[in-house]
């Protein structure tokens, strides 16, 4: 690869490398290296910019979960060495909560929970970046609601006034990453069912997914089959059903050895003005950051991936509704 270190066989494998170099084998120092100095990082929870604020992260979550694996799962991509590629890097984390932290007291409870990490990279650094935890799942396993951890962490953040804000468009800042891709067919087919799906075309489900596909949501949830995303997706678009449905970055792959493939960085943006799984409508204003993992087979959409941040869902419908 062009502009890499030749240690690095391919992009998925300098993803995965540099992941474990940084987080597992602790070299932390080496994302002055792999990190530019002025990154953006977007989370559901905040947005950042400097690479300093990902080292003083990342040796926080070290401090509260030592033991921290982070086995990659899939790295779907996009683009060229020469002008830059994007890594959708889906990947799945354990770790066992050993010291007190951001997620409160220790408790000794061992978590598995799910990440997906959209890259910029060129010339061997990585830029530009978009990052979901499956929140829903660590607070869960550590014994709160997400509500209820939301709650908790606007006060321990000083209050509404004084709280980190979550990410919205209006705080974004922009990054040197312009592309939004690329023209692959599966990820077009993937981008049109969830599209469809956010049109509240739910036939589409029956019509795409494999009968026996296997299905990973936010919140921890494994699912099966058409139920099981009818479920999900009913209950997420129901809660915000005039949310504004953006497909903010869309990848599909061909790879040997590998099922044809799909990653869609998606939005929703809008009123929380329906009865779904965060209950009673509020008019509270809500933006999300969604993440997608599709894999197709011959009988259609076989796996799924979905992830974003209820916490942070809960977050912005507290401070906006001011029922703390």
């Amino acid at each position: 690869m062009k502009g890499f270190s030749n240690r690095f066989t391919d992009f998925p494998d300098y993803i995965i490398g540099i992941t474990k170099e940084i987080w597992e084998d602790r070299g932390i120092a080496t994302l002055h290296e792999y990190y530019a100095p002025d990154i953006p990082v977007r989370s559901p929870a905040s947005v950042v910019k400097g690479n300093q604020g990902v080292i003083a992260a990342t040796m926080a979550t070290l401090h509260e979960f030592p033991d921290r694996t982070l086995f990659g799962e899939d790295v779907i991509w996009s683009g060229t060495p020469e002008e830059g590629m994007l890594s959708s890097h889906r990947l799945h984390s354990t770790a066992t909560h050993a010291n007190d932290g951001v997620y409160g007291k220790a408790t000794g409870k061992r978590l598995s929970y799910r990440i997906i990490a959209d890259c910029h990279a060129i010339n061997n650094q990585i830029n530009d970046e978009w990052l979901i935890r499956d929140q829903g799942a660590i607070v869960r396993q550590l014994g709160w609601e997400p509500k209820a951890y939301a709650r908790d962490l606007i006060a321990r953040e000083g209050g509404p006034e004084s709280c980190v804000q979550p990410f919205t468009p209006a705080i974004d800042i922009e990054g040197p990453y312009k592309g939004r891709g690329n023209d692959n067919a599966w990820g077009a087919k993937y981008a049109d069912i969830l599209t469809r799906i956010m049109n509240a075309d739910f036939t589409v489900i029956p019509k795409e997914y494999d009968r026996g596909a296997n299905l990973e949501y936010a919140g921890g949830v494994s699912a099966l089959s058409h139920d099981g995303a009818d479920k999900f997706w009913m209950g997420l678009r129901a809660s915000f059903p005039n949310a504004k449905f953006t497909i903010e970055h869309q990848i599909g792959r061909d790879d040997a050895m590998m099922p044809p493939r799909a990653a869609i960085r998606w939005s929703l943006h809008g009123k929380h003005d329906g009865w779904g799984i965060y209950g009673e409508p509020t008019g509270a204003e809500v933006y999300i950051m969604g993440a997608s993992h599709a894999e197709f087979g011959p009988w259609g959409l076989r796996r799924e991936y979905t992830l974003y941040d209820e916490t942070s869902v809960w977050k912005q419908i507290l401070l906006k509704t001011g029922a703390l």
